[in-house]
Parts: structure tokens; C-alpha cells; sequence
């Protein structure tokens, strides 16, 4: 990690990917930072690779589309790709871009639900 911030839920970071294996998004990308702050001892997160918006997405549960802005340092429209979820050191973690609004955020956990199944009894 270039600098001394830690990686906290709804930022924004530039990830290094690689190296990967088959399917799994490549290079050094944005993501979403998605686990729980405080969430155990190692300094491991749960990341959302961000990817640039293709209009064949919008069907798609697990792409969530953010219109880049000043909060979130994106510089193009964009998902976030809730099917590539990846556990990360945030020695992988390059440097803060901004963060995603609360709804944003909330979009992104729905997702996540979607995706695994996860009904609420």
C-alpha cells in the first residue's frame, strides 16, 4: 500500500489483480471496498472490482453502474462486479480513488445477496 490510509467499506482503491488465473478480472484496476470495517486480524479485504459499463450490463444483477464524480474519483461510467468478489491483502491495494455514496453501497450488498441466494427469514 502506497500510503498509510487503511482500505475501509464503500472506498474506492486502485487494486493490482495480478497475477490471475483464467476468467478473473486482470491488471490494476479500481474496486470496491466491501467487507466490514474491523473485520478480523489480517489485513485482508473484500473487494468488487470496478469495470467499464458495457450497455449489455443493464440486465445484469451482479454489475451495479456508477456515474463517475468527485466523490468517487472515477473518470469514466463504470460497475461494479459483485460476480468477481475477491479477498485481497491490502498490500494489493495501490491508492485511494474516493468512495461511493451510501446508496451506492447499498446496491452493492443487495447484489452481493442476490448473487449467493441469500434470503432473509
Amino acid at each position: 500500500m502506497s500510503t498509510n490510509l487503511i482500505p475501509e467499506r464503500g472506498d474506492i482503491w486502485l487494486v493490482n489483480f495480478d497475477p490471475t488465473v483464467g476468467a478473473e478480472i486482470k491488471k490494476i484496476r479500481p474496486a470496491a471496498i466491501v467487507s466490514a470495517n474491523n473485520l478480523g486480524k489480517l489485513p485482508i479485504k473484500l473487494v468488487a472490482p470496478i469495470t467499464d459499463w458495457k450497455t449489455y450490463f443493464v440486465n445484469n444483477l451482479w454489475h451495479i453502474r456508477v456515474e463517475p464524480d468527485s466523490v468517487n474519483g472515477l473518470t469514466k461510467t463504470s460497475a461494479v462486479d459483485v460476480l468477481q468478489l475477491r479477498s485481497i491483502d491490502t498490500q494489493r491495494c495501490v491508492r485511494k480513488l474516493g468512495s461511493l455514496s451510501d446508496q451506492l453501497i447499498k446496491d452493492v450488498a443487495t447484489a452481493i445477496a442476490a448473487i449467493i441466494e441469500y434470503q432473509e427469514n
